[in-house]
């Protein structure tokens, strides 16, 4: 944890617990951290609804988590079933807790990955012919709009987690879709054969990955000098930029992307030559944004459609609702919207 902080006094923490060992041996950790600082732990346990035993295996969780000394609130999702369905668990999970932690006020969410975990995310990027940024694997912390998320368990072999729970008398859940070979992750995990996460291959992985992220970060501290001196960012969403000061070269690259991915709403950035072509013509569209002169702003073809103004909802992947009139909605300003004076009464 200390590489992760400051934390302050009596740090207010949230887990997010699985019931598998992994989440589970982070939750002992955290309690016993958190207990000697003076500060609180909630776990949070996400039902996704996926399996029809998944609402019992949240309960135990729930009720092992008490066991353990530590208070937990269970989010039910129902999830439905379709293409896709790990990584739209994950991202519904993750939402979830985030939702919680901003509604109870706490600061920081811990999640449970380690260092096999790490070294699969890394063979599964270089597969798929990530660059070096997705190359760099998960981050040991990054900020998210409720809270900022921390994994203090990346160069923690599960072996090592496993032990823990021995130790403490804890037996956890196992999934069963972890080692399913009709998901991708799970053939590497099966292909790695490497389940204590102790072997050289996952070392070799992780320290890969380690590296990228070394060389991650020193580009992002020299993105963020680029755009301080460089960007002006409006809070209705659009930005002025120098295009003579941002410059041509790998900096200015790396600082256009991220400033096309924040405009747009996206997860992504788009691929690095759409974004060098963009770079060198100093104007033109790209990822739902358009850039002319010195101004980039959201395509207002790429917005996405008016929909219920619902307090908690987003909007074109940038705009959360906090507060609207019943029956209002949220969209792009236009003829048919009431312009400016409707937009100023919802206070947008």
């Amino acid at each position: 944890m200390a590489p992760l902080g400051p934390f302050g006094a009596a740090p207010r923490l949230a887990v997010g617990v699985s019931g598998g060992p992994h989440s589970l041996a982070l939750a002992l950790l955290a309690r016993d951290w958190v207990q000697a600082r003076g500060g609180s732990l909630l776990g949070l346990v996400v039902d996704h609804g996926l399996r029809r035993e998944s609402g019992e295996e949240a309960r135990w969780a729930f009720d092992t988590l008490k066991a353990c000394g530590i208070p937990s609130e269970v989010i039910a999702l129902g999830l439905p079933r379709g293409a896709a369905v790990q990584e739209r668990a994950r991202a519904a999970r993750l939402e979830a807790m985030l939702a919680r932690c901003g509604a109870l006020g706490l600061p920081w969410l811990l999640l449970g990955q380690h260092r096999a975990d790490q070294a699969e995310t890394v063979l599964f990027r270089a597969l798929r012919g990530s660059g070096p940024a997705g190359l760099a694997g998960i981050p040991a912390a990054r900020a998210a709009g409720e809270a900022l998320l921390l994994r203090p368990l990346l160069e923690m072999a599960p072996a090592r987690l496993e032990a823990l729970l021995k130790a403490n008398g804890v037996v956890p859940l196992r999934d069963p879709s972890n080692l399913d070979p009709r998901f991708t992750r799970a053939r590497l995990r099966l292909a790695l054969a490497d389940p204590g996460g102790e072997g050289g291959g996952i070392a070799a992985l992780a320290e890969a990955g380690q590296a990228f992220a070394r060389r991650r970060a020193r580009l992002e501290d020299a993105v963020a000098a680029r755009l301080a001196a460089t960007l002006r960012l409006a809070p209705e969403g659009w930005a002025r930029l120098d295009a003579a000061a941002l410059g041509q070269d790998a900096v200015a690259l790396a600082a256009l992307a991220a400033l096309l991915r924040l405009l747009s709403g996206s997860e992504h950035a788009p691929g690095q030559e759409a974004v060098a072509t963009l770079l060198r013509r100093g104007q033109g569209t790209l990822h739902g944004v358009q850039w002319r002169d010195d101004l980039l702003c959201r395509e207002a073809a790429a917005c996405a459609p008016p929909s219920p103004a619902m307090p908690g909802s987003r909007w074109d992947g940038r705009w959360r609702v906090l507060a609207a009139p019943e029956g209002s909605s949220i969209g792009a300003l236009g003829a048919e919207s009431g312009g400016i004076s409707r937009a100023a009464r919802l206070g947008l």
